[in-house]
C-alpha cells in the first residue's frame, strides 16, 4: 500500500511543527500578518494543522468552515495568497521535506485559491 503524503510528511507531530514554523514566518511578514491581527493564533495553528493533515490524506477530517465563507470578507489578493504559499513552502523546506512532496502540498492548497482569494492585486 502506497504511503500517503501525510505519512511522508511525518504525520501529526511533523505537520504541527511545520505549521508553527509557517505561522512564525507569516507573522513576521508585514504584507500578510495583518490578516491575523484579531485571530486566536493557538486556535488558528491547530486549525491549520488539521486542514493540512486532512488534505494530505491523514486520518483527520477537517471541521472548519467553508473556505468561501471564512475568507469572504478578508480581501485576500493573489499576491497575498502567493506570499502565504511561499511561507508554507519555506516552512516545509526548513523541515527537509523533499521538493516533490512540497509541490504536492502546495497543489492541494492551490485547489482552494478561488475560494480564498476575493480581491484583485
Amino acid at each position: 500500500m502506497a504511503e500517503t503524503l501525510y505519512e511522508r510528511l511525518g504525520g501529526e507531530d511533523a505537520i504541527t511543527a511545520v505549521v508553527d514554523e509557517f505561522y512564525d514566518r507569516v507573522m513576521a511578514d508585514d504584507q500578510v500578518a495583518g490578516y491575523f491581527d484579531d485571530v486566536d493564533m493557538q486556535k488558528q495553528r491547530a486549525h491549520q494543522a488539521q486542514f493540512i493533515s486532512s488534505v494530505t490524506g491523514g486520518p483527520v477530517e477537517y471541521s472548519g468552515g467553508e473556505m468561501e465563507d471564512v475568507h469572504a470578507d478578508m480581501g485576500i489578493t493573489p499576491a497575498d495568497f502567493r506570499a502565504i504559499a511561499t511561507h508554507l513552502d519555506d516552512a516545509l523546506a526548513e523541515f527537509d521535506v523533499d521538493e516533490d512532496d512540497r509541490e504536492a502540498v502546495l497543489e492541494e492548497i492551490a485547489g482552494y485559491q478561488d475560494a480564498i482569494v476575493t480581491a484583485a492585486d
